[in-house]
């Protein structure tokens, strides 16, 4: 099993609308690509929040197979709604980690 950590710090100004929308459709577009059998959210504590909160996405991939094929023909058509959408009000960077145990 492979996690792809997507690791969000969005801004207060949009903040309100930002989550709402990838719980609403962000998340349910990446979800029906079937590449990932599920998700979690998780928000960062003891983090400085000055500039707005941050948070983890994780998708979880049964194979390498499935994350090689959503990062080819998914991964850049939801990037580039996001940024169309929220432009540099968020940074953002991914991991892809395996499972252990």
């Amino acid at each position: 099993m492979l996690i792809y950590n997507i690791t969000i710090q969005v801004n207060w100004t949009i903040h309100n609308d930002w989550l709402p929308w990838m719980q609403e459709v962000h998340i349910p577009e990446v979800m029906s690509t079937g590449m990932f059998t599920h998700f979690r959210i998780l928000r960062l504590l003891e983090v400085d929040e000055s500039e707005g909160p941050t948070y983890a996405f994780q998708y979880f991939a049964a194979n390498r197979e499935k994350y090689d094929y959503y990062i080819e023909n998914f991964a850049p058509l939801f990037r580039e709604k996001t940024i169309a959408r929220w432009s540099d009000q968020f940074h953002a960077f991914r991991t892809l980690m395996e499972v252990v145990n």
